[in-house]
């Protein structure tokens, strides 16, 4: 990533953090209806899971200007992940429920470039995460 998508994917979560809990409502609604098979992993109730992944976002998207610095977390949760019953192919559909859920949360100031951002943001951490839990035995 060049420093100019970092500095769009923080400005632009810094204007979804204030609806960070409906944000995570839209993300695991999306997430449900495009796998629902999915759902199982979760619990009833998703309080928690929303706040986490909402502070995991922060962490990660904070930490994007020195990505070396979370990529011992993010090897820590994709390792997590495979107990729970995350599959790589998992991978690409949350991306595809975050970049949707980005779409509607930032409205007319989710651009090209911010969607080129983003996209180029969760590709590059997916990739990293999937190689981490599933290349090594």
């Amino acid at each position: 990533m060049i420093p100019e998508q970092v500095k769009l994917v923080q400005q632009s979560f810094a204007k979804v953090a204030p609806i960070a809990d409906q944000a995570a409502v839209i993300f695991y609604n999306r997430l449900f209806e495009i796998t629902p098979q999915v759902k199982a992993m979760f619990p009833a109730d998703m309080t928690e899971q929303r706040k986490k992944l909402m502070a995991t976002l922060a962490v990660v998207v904070n930490g994007m200007s020195n990505l070396e610095s979370v990529l011992p977390a993010a090897e820590a949760l994709a390792k997590r992940h495979v107990a729970y019953g995350v599959k790589a192919e998992h991978y690409p559909i949350v991306g595809s429920a975050l970049l949707w859920t980005l779409e509607k949360g930032l409205g007319s100031d989710w651009t090209p470039d911010v969607a080129k951002a983003w996209t180029a943001a969760y590709t590059t951490l997916s990739g990293f995460m999937i190689e981490q839990a599933y290349a090594h035995p």
